[in-house]
């Protein structure tokens, strides 16, 4: 058996063959078999010998048909689009979105951490000196409403990206692209540092958890049957993200335009016309009347709701009208910030002006736009 070996180890086709060429293995195969040949002259063996050679020859004639059969020519480029669409995660996607998490949550904690670690006059202080760009002193409405714009657009797409991170991380019993309550539920109550035992055996109730606790898992129960569309017990991707952060979900955008439609649409072809904008219909009959601001109304139609300046607006320019991520939405909330706080009626915000309407602006878009948002929706 050790001859063998060392002959076929020493052997230079063995040492010369290229194993990622097919002809190389076949005259590899075929020269093996020809050296068992010569070498292994059975009927001049003992019965000692042949005991030992016949099992031998046999073992290693399926050891290297096994080689040959399962050692691919080429590395296989395995395709995960089918998993992707059942929403089963590769350990690419689990790598990618933990970093996605690890990020959005230091990013969230710092933002939460800097906010518990000074007063609300620092804070105000601090981000006052971030929105006033121009280094006056003065916050003016552009300036407002270009920092609640930023605070904004990073919130949103700051959630997305949690979303969808969160989302795979809380989908594992089982892990089939769709999030049951149980399963959110108990990552909710880990997140609040409850054992595993009261996790997997807690009454519906929770009537022994702090009332706080109790009234957080009331308004998620209520906002989870309202964005499970498809099945009441389970959210998919995008229902998750309406759950959570409605704000950046299209399914609510859409939801939005279909209410603003089902108020203003009187001929109900899915179009609004200018005077259907600017004219409110009130009473039983429906009757339009001449609302309050309708001038004004008039001219967010023309300037704001009509894209492309037909008279109409369908469900697209609607769409981008009502989407949060639209300017206009900073803008108004920079103009009543600025109305409400400005006693020396400038046009400004002086820090003194801000600091008096602490309350007003700790609630806003510019200090904390996730709270705003999820009081809003």
């Amino acid at each position: 058996m050790f001859t063998f070996f060392q002959a076929s180890s020493s052997c230079p086709l063995f040492q010369q063959t290229n194993m990622k060429s097919m002809n190389a293995r076949i005259i590899f195969l075929l020269n093996m078999i020809l050296f068992l040949r010569k070498n292994c002259n059975i009927c001049n063996f003992s019965i000692e010998q042949r005991s030992l050679c016949i099992p031998l020859t046999l073992y290693l004639t399926l050891l290297i048909a096994a080689f040959f059969t399962f050692i691919p020519l080429h590395s296989h480029q395995i395709n995960y689009t089918p998993y992707f669409k059942r929403g089963l995660a590769n350990v690419k996607l689990k790598t990618q979105y933990s970093d996605v998490i690890s990020q959005s949550k230091s990013m969230s904690a710092s933002d939460s951490e800097r906010n518990k670690l000074i007063s609300p006059p620092e804070l105000l202080e601090s981000i006052f000196h971030k929105v006033d760009e121009d280094n006056d002193e003065l916050l003016s409405i552009d300036e407002v409403a270009k920092y609640i714009h930023f605070k904004t657009q990073e919130h949103i797409e700051n959630a997305m990206q949690e979303n969808y991170g969160l989302f795979m991380t809380i989908d594992t019993s089982p892990r089939n692209g769709l999030v049951s309550w149980d399963e959110y539920h108990n990552y909710f109550l880990k997140q609040n540092s409850m054992p595993d035992e009261y996790i997997e055996n807690h009454e519906e109730r929770h009537a022994g958890l702090d009332k706080k606790i109790r009234e957080t898992i009331s308004r998620d129960k209520a906002s989870w049957f309202e964005a499970a569309h498809t099945d009441p017990d389970y959210l998919t991707l995008d229902e998750f993200l309406a759950f959570r952060h409605p704000e950046s979900s299209h399914a609510t955008i859409l939801s939005l335009v279909e209410e603003l439609l089902d108020k203003l649409d009187r001929n109900d072809d899915d179009i609004l016309t200018e005077d259907e904008f600017a004219q409110l219909k009130v009473g039983e009959a429906g009757e339009a009347l001449l609302s309050q601001g309708e001038k004004e109304r008039r001219e967010e139609f023309r300037n704001l709701v009509d894209a492309n300046g037909d008279g109409e607006a369908d469900k697209k320019e609607i769409v981008k009208y009502i989407d949060p991520k639209n300017p206009r939405h900073a803008r108004e909330e920079a103009i009543t910030l600025v109305t409400l706080a400005d006693t020396s009626h400038d046009g400004k915000l002086s820090l003194a002006e801000v600091l008096n309407k602490i309350d007003l602006f700790l609630g806003s878009k510019m200090v904390d736009t996730a709270r705003s948002f999820h009081d809003e929706f």
